[in-house]
C-alpha cells in the first residue's frame, strides 16, 4: 500500500466536477479522483479546516463513530474497476476492527476530519495514477466577485462580520481557495484583536 496526501482539488469541466488529487507521500504520482460537487466541498472544508455552524454529513458520522467509542484506523483505495474507484474504511472498536465499504471520496473526506492516513494499492496506482499535475489552463475557475473587505473603511465589529459572510458565500460558491483566504484574515483579526 502506498501512502497519498492530498494535494489539492479542482474543477474538472468534462465531468462538470471536481477531481482531488491524491500525491503519493515517497513519490511523484499523482491519483486523480473525480467527486461531486458536495464531495469536493466537504472535502475542501476538512482540508482548509473551516468550521461550519451546523454539522454537515461527514461531521455527522465522525461524531456518531466518537460517541460509539470506534476510531476510524485507516482509509485504502484498493481496486479500479471499469474506471470505478472502490475503497475501504478500517473501523475499529470494541468489537474488533471491521472494514466498510465506501466511496472514495466519502472515506477520504471522513479521514482529513479525524486524521487518518489514506493509502493506494499498488495496483490502482500502476493503472490510474499520473506524473504531473494538471496544467492551470486544464482547470477552470470560477469567479464569485468576492473580494475581502477594506477594513479602514469599517468598524473592527463590522469588518469582522463582512468577513464572516464572505467566507459563508464563499463556501456556498465551491470558492475554497477564497474561503481559505478569508478564514487566514479571521484568525488573524481575532489574534491582533486579542493581544
Amino acid at each position: 500500500m502506498i501512502q497519498v496526501q492530498v494535494e489539492k482539488i479542482t474543477f474538472y469541466p468534462p465531468s462538470k466536477g471536481y477531481a482531488v488529487l491524491l500525491k503519493e507521500a515517497m513519490g511523484e504520482r499523482y491519483l486523480p479522483i473525480i467527486v461531486g460537487s458536495f464531495e469536493a466541498q466537504s472535502i475542501a472544508l476538512a482540508l482548509e479546516e473551516v468550521q461550519m455552524p451546523r454539522p454537515m454529513t461527514h461531521d455527522l458520522f465522525c461524531n456518531i463513530i466518537e460517541e460509539l467509542d470506534v476510531e476510524i484506523n485507516e482509509v485504502v483505495i484498493s481496486e479500479l474497476l471499469e474506471g470505478t474507484f472502490f475503497s475501504r474504511i478500517s473501523l475499529e472498536g470494541q468489537m474488533g476492527t471491521r472494514d466498510i465499504d465506501a466511496r472514495p471520496s466519502d472515506a477520504i473526506a471522513l479521514a482529513l476530519r479525524v486524521g487518518a492516513p489514506i493509502y493506494v494499492s499498488e495496483s490502482v496506482m500502476e493503472d490510474a495514477s499520473v506524473k504531473e499535475v494538471p496544467e492551470k489552463e486544464d482547470v477552470e475557475e470560477k469567479d464569485t466577485g468576492l473580494e475581502p473587505p477594506k477594513q479602514e473603511s469599517l468598524s473592527p465589529h463590522e469588518y469582522l462580520k463582512k468577513l464572516e459572510t464572505q467566507l459563508n458565500q464563499a463556501v456556498t460558491a465551491e470558492e475554497y481557495e477564497k474561503a481559505a483566504e478569508l478564514r487566514d484574515k479571521i484568525k488573524k483579526f481575532h489574534t491582533e484583536t486579542s493581544s
